[in-house]
């Protein structure tokens, strides 16, 4: 499975996406944390795995512009940086 066919499988994710098998793993992770549920996040980490997920979380991080919510962005910070008890 690939990263797209998460989108594909659960168009609840991005609804809102005219095109949502075009969009980008930043985004595609962008919009499973901020919608899916554990399963979900499970899955694109069983795909694309921990470190490259945390390593796609840190880089939206660094873009002026973030459409996580305070609670998620803190949440997984915690989750992906090795802070969370």
């Amino acid at each position: 499975m690939t990263v797209s066919a998460i989108i594909k499988s659960k168009p609840y994710l991005a609804w809102y996406i005219k095109d949502p098998e075009n969009l980008s793993e930043e985004s595609v992770l962008e919009h499973v944390l901020n919608y899916g549920n554990w399963d979900d996040v499970q899955e694109f980490i069983k795909i694309k795995g921990k470190d490259v997920t945390a390593s796609l979380f840190n880089k939206t991080l660094l873009h002026k512009r973030s459409n996580y919510s305070p609670a998620i962005k803190s949440y997984f910070y915690r989750y992906f940086n090795g802070t969370h008890v």
